[in-house]
């Protein structure tokens, strides 16, 4: 009898009390609460970082395949009015006309980027937007072949920024205004 009254002593302290309960969800979505935003940063932190680095790895392919080729290989947006954000193209272009054509050799495609990001271009030849390398691997403008292409683009989402900076060689660098803002 002893052993049956201890296993029913056991049983009824084995669960929670509503009070415990109740204490236990309180800290839960105290803890939620503070967690939830800082989780929120780090995913935009973690896109826009994706999406900066698949562009610089579009870069140096264009570069990488010109050098290949010994000839002019382009970086363009696929949206004809320059929108970056829906997309961009790595191929041959033959004609100069920085739009890929019927028949030019399409080396890259990447679809567009999640809603929300803008990515903008402030380069040398900013008139139509483009990216073009020759054989040497320099950057280059339409206006000349001896013209380098540089500049800027900046890739925003919410209060999130990332650049990709192309020196006078067209070499590009990745660089996060909020962590280095003297050389970014």
């Amino acid at each position: 009898m002893k052993d049956r009254f201890s296993s029913l002593r056991k049983a009824r302290h084995a669960g929670f009390s509503l009070i415990e309960l109740g204490a236990v969800l309180a800290i839960a979505s105290i803890m939620l609460t503070i967690g939830v935003p800082s989780f929120r940063s780090l995913i935009q932190s973690q896109r826009i970082t994706t999406v900066t680095n698949e562009f610089f790895v579009a870069i140096n392919l264009t570069r990488a395949e010109a050098l290949q080729r010994g000839g002019r290989v382009d970086l363009v947006p696929k949206d004809v009015a320059g929108d970056w954000s829906k997309g961009w193209v790595v191929f041959v272009d033959e004609n100069n006309n920085q739009r890929p054509d019927a028949g030019e050799r399409l080396i890259f495609s990447h679809d567009s980027v999640s809603k929300g990001f803008s990515i903008a271009a402030s380069l040398t030849d900013s008139k139509v937007q483009y990216l073009a390398y020759d054989g040497s691997g320099r950057s280059r403008t339409n206006a000349s072949g001896e013209q380098t292409q540089f500049g800027t683009l900046t890739f925003k989402l919410d209060d999130q920024v990332r650049k990709i900076k192309l020196n006078f060689l067209g070499r590009p660098r990745i660089c996060n205004p909020a962590t280095d803002p003297s050389t970014c």
